[in-house]
């Protein structure tokens, strides 16, 4: 069975990036089977965004590459968090970038993380570009979707050349901030 993932926010926040890290982490560095499909409705800068990846834990072929009820969720502003609250699977995962969601939506989910991703990734990178990365890093450390080094290697190649270094800081800065939360 396919775990279900849905990255969501506003355009230049990094969605799409965050979503082909991930499913090329999964996909190419630990050979599992992978869908992955974006919406950026109508403007790229500003407008929804979403990035919804399909991973199947056992290798087995995906039946269905639309992600439904996901498993996790990753809300990068008010919006998403409104919208894909009520989606999420009660035993699902919801992360939300506190410093852009600042009225969490009712919900029965009970592994809940509301963290100022964006506000940590300016106090520690000197920008909020990078947030994305640092979602990805807390993201991996609170459900173990894949491994440190498969995002590590994904990362490298998806990133734009040049902001290698940076991204993996924000990365990096993901998993430690992680760790206040979950330190498994």
């Amino acid at each position: 069975m396919a775990r279900e993932i849905r990255i969501s926010g506003f355009g230049g926040q990094g969605i799409l990036l965050a979503g082909l890290v991930l499913a090329e982490a999964a996909g190419i560095y630990e050979h599992r089977h992978v869908i992955q499909a974006e919406d950026f409705g109508g403007a790229m800068r500003g407008g929804a965004v979403r990035s919804d990846v399909l991973i199947d834990e056992k290798g087995e072929e995906i039946d269905y590459p639309v992600v439904i009820a996901p498993d996790i969720l990753i809300a990068m502003n008010q919006a998403a968090a409104d919208q894909w609250t009520p989606t999420v699977k009660d035993n699902g995962i919801i992360l939300y970038d506190s410093t852009n969601v600042t009225k969490v939506p009712p919900s029965t989910v009970r592994r809940v993380y509301s963290i100022a991703i964006t506000a940590i990734t300016k106090a520690n990178l000197g920008t909020d570009l990078g947030a994305n990365m640092v979602a990805l890093g807390i993201l991996q450390r609170v459900s173990h979707i894949v491994s440190d080094d498969a995002l590590r290697w994904a990362l490298v190649q998806r990133v734009p050349k040049g902001t290698e270094e940076f991204n993996n800081k924000a990365l990096e800065l993901g998993f430690d901030i992680a760790r206040r939360y979950n330190p498994n």
